[in-house]
């Protein structure tokens, strides 16, 4: 499948009817309101909507990711990579870990990072397939509000 991609920004509609609905697939519980919030907030901090669209201007696939200077070097860390589940192993994650490994070149980063769920199997398959490794646990406690 021939697929492009753009890059998408707050105050534009296809943030809303083209990235929202991918990602609230990935993540829902996130609503309409709280991925506005959201999406306003991270663009802010760095936060870089990609979308990947098939021949028809169909929105197929989304990665969010941004660049980072840590200590190990430059890296690029996707925060969600996610394919309409119609089109899934159809090419569209391919396209976007192509597509996110030339940023990373182009910006200097040394490598791409991501996290992923512990028993979201299928994406681990996916990704060792796309030659990343585990190199980490990442860690994290919930904090309750008082």
């Amino acid at each position: 499948m021939e697929l492009t991609t753009a890059d998408v920004v707050p105050g534009q509609a296809a943030l809303r009817t083209d990235i929202g609905p991918l990602l609230r697939m990935l993540r829902p519980g996130l609503t309409e309101a709280a991925f506005t919030a959201f999406a306003g907030e991270a663009h802010r901090q760095g936060l870089v909507f990609t979308a990947a669209y098939d021949p028809e201007g169909r929105c197929v696939g989304v990665a969010t990711h941004r660049t980072l200077a840590t200590s190990r070097g430059r890296l690029l860390f996707v925060d969600d990579l996610v394919t309409d589940s119609r089109v899934r192993s159809g090419g569209v994650g391919s396209r976007l870990m192509e597509e996110l490994e030339a940023r990373a070149r182009r910006t200097g980063c040394t490598r791409i990072e991501l996290d992923s769920g512990v028993a979201n199997h299928g994406a681990h398959r996916f990704y060792h397939a796309h030659r990343m490794v585990i190199a980490a646990h990442h860690f994290a406690r919930d904090i309750i509000p008082e």
